[in-house]
């Protein structure tokens, strides 16, 4: 049955998808929530139970996309899915986390960006693809607003070591998608996602157990950490896939510019953090070189 914008088509007139916009829109808007409720949770909780907690209602979610590709994982391919679970689940989450508690969520959500040019940095220097002129430019700017970030404070608070932990976390997810693409790329998206959160569950479950806070903690940051894990690491990965499945990863790649974007803003209009010039001009320096670095693909 034919549609609005087919029948445009045949009338000659342009198609209009307003679906795809939208759909980027809460994508980006559900990713960039997720460090208003890191930052809601992570100073009640602490980093290991926020993202044990964060992991396990994630994998919750996704896990019936496992149980359908269960034919595809036999157990010989778990010791794999284990090290992608750990690299680019268990540690980046911690360290963002941790960066939670000691800075405003606009700097993690900012440094989260730099993992679209971390990708491309570690599939050159470990798997030999080229990377261009445009791109090594690209990387160096990235790199700048990264500096920018880190020599910035906030309420007279030095911002160095959580954007530390915000790029360390992004270049795990460098090396993670690179991986993933390598040795789980047979998988459905959503299946491979469910697999490595799951396990990467189990890796974080003991830490979270020992360092489970003594003192009760608020119905808003339990409220944000089930959010976080349900929304921010569950359910936004099933649109994202069909984005990418429908308009390819180049268009998709979108998400990665609005997540900063939503990142500071919720956090400003929710939890009335600031966004200084400093922070700004890194935003700018970050997202401008990954917007050059996806141009020159």
């Amino acid at each position: 049955m034919s549609g609005p914008a087919e029948a445009a088509r045949v009338a000659g007139e342009p198609a209009r998808d307003w679906h795809t916009p939208l759909q980027l829109l809460l994508v980006g808007a559900v990713f960039g929530s997720s460090f208003l409720f890191m930052r809601v949770a992570a100073p009640e909780m602490g980093a290991g139970p926020l993202v044990g907690v964060r992991l396990v209602c994630g994998s919750l979610v996704l896990l019936p996309f496992v149980w359908q590709a269960r034919r595809q994982l036999p157990w010989q391919r778990w010791p794999v899915v284990a090290l992608i679970g750990a690299i680019n689940a268990a540690v980046p989450f911690l360290l963002f986390a941790w960066a939670a508690q000691r800075a405003p969520a606009a700097v993690g959500a900012i440094c989260n960006a730099m993992a679209v040019l971390f990708t491309a940095l570690v599939a050159f220097a470990a798997f030999g693809e080229r990377i261009g002129l445009r791109r090594a430019l690209a990387l160096l700017a990235g790199f700048a607003g990264v500096v920018v970030l880190a020599t910035a404070k906030v309420s007279g608070l030095a911002l160095g070591p959580a954007v530390l932990a915000g790029t360390a976390a992004a270049f795990c997810y460098g090396i993670g998608m690179n991986l993933v693409k390598r040795r789980l790329g047979d998988l459905p998206p959503a299946a491979a996602a469910g697999a490595t959160l799951s396990v990467a569950a189990v890796l974080v479950l003991p830490l979270a157990l020992a360092a489970w806070p003594v003192q009760p903690v608020s119905a808003a940051a339990w409220s944000s950490a089930v959010a976080l894990g349900v929304l921010g690491t569950g359910l936004a990965f099933i649109p994202y896939y069909r984005l990418i499945q429908r308009i390819g990863a180049p268009r998709a790649a979108v998400v990665a510019y609005l997540i900063p974007v939503f990142g500071a803003l919720l956090a400003w209009l929710f939890l009335g953090e600031p966004v200084t010039v400093r922070m700004l001009l890194a935003g700018l320096l970050i997202l401008g070189s990954v917007a050059a670095s996806q141009r020159a693909r």
